[in-house]
């Protein structure tokens, strides 16, 4: 089935998954969420104007998802109690939101009627008063502020990272060839002497070996702890 949806019209992944609920005539369950996991999934591998902020609003869902597909799936698959109250949680903030959407069309309706809303004539011309509690006191409003403020969430800053290259035997392989060519014969000190660290010296002496296993060079070791002294056997094409 072929869909016209752009993801930038989004308000955030729940307006997504809402849109999709509908578009298969599903109520918001657990049955249809797993049907839908796979669209969901599609629709963000797609999207190219989400933002960093908004794609992990987007990936949070998505785990969840996956985890009502997975139990869909996987009847036998058993979920923490965290899960079971994540996926709850998914479920009830849906439920919530479709009921903020259904008032919203049905306000928009009522603003783009030619019908009128009139205020209850009791109030008609009355000043707007506070009146607070007897004997309350400027500490009281106070706490009561503060209390309203601590119940507001507070936006989390995700701690940045420098992400290095990762270091992978394959290139190494090629690496090791690729020196072989051009000297036909080197030692391994040679070959690790500019060397990062330790896992880049571990990572040499594996392709080191999977390259004699393919019987594409010839290693040489005198005794043991000795040099080990690498030739390129040459009539192996490498």
């Amino acid at each position: 089935m072929d869909y016209n949806i752009k993801l930038e019209q989004f308000e955030g992944p729940l307006d997504l998954l809402l849109q999709l609920t509908q578009q298969e005539k599903l109520d918001i369950t657990r049955v249809s969420l797993a049907k839908i996991t796979d669209q969901y999934l599609e629709y963000i591998a797609q999207a190219k104007n989400i933002t960093l902020a908004h794609l992990a609003d987007f990936l949070t869902v998505a785990s969840r998802l996956i985890l009502i597909k997975s139990k869909a799936l996987l009847p036998m698959l058993e979920f923490t109690e965290e899960e079971e109250e994540e996926i709850k949680d998914l479920e009830y903030q849906l439920a919530e939101y479709k009921k903020f959407k259904d008032v919203a069309v049905k306000m928009a309706e009522l603003f783009d009627s030619l019908d009128h809303s009139f205020s209850r004539d009791g109030f008609v011309g009355l000043p707007n008063l506070f009146y607070p509690p007897k004997n309350i006191t400027s500490e009281d409003l106070l706490k009561s502020f503060s209390k309203m403020l601590g119940e507001i969430p507070v936006q989390e800053k995700l701690e940045q990272e420098m992400i290095e290259n990762v270091l992978t035997l394959e290139d190494k392989i090629l690496h090791l060839q690729k020196t072989l060519r051009r000297k036909v014969e080197t030692s391994f000190s040679e070959l690790v002497s500019n060397a990062k660290d330790k896992v880049e010296i571990v990572v040499s002496f594996l392709a080191m070996l999977e390259l004699v296993k393919q019987r594409i060079i010839h290693v040489e070791q005198g005794e043991l702890f000795s040099e080990i002294n690498l030739k390129h056997i040459s009539d192996k094409k490498v």
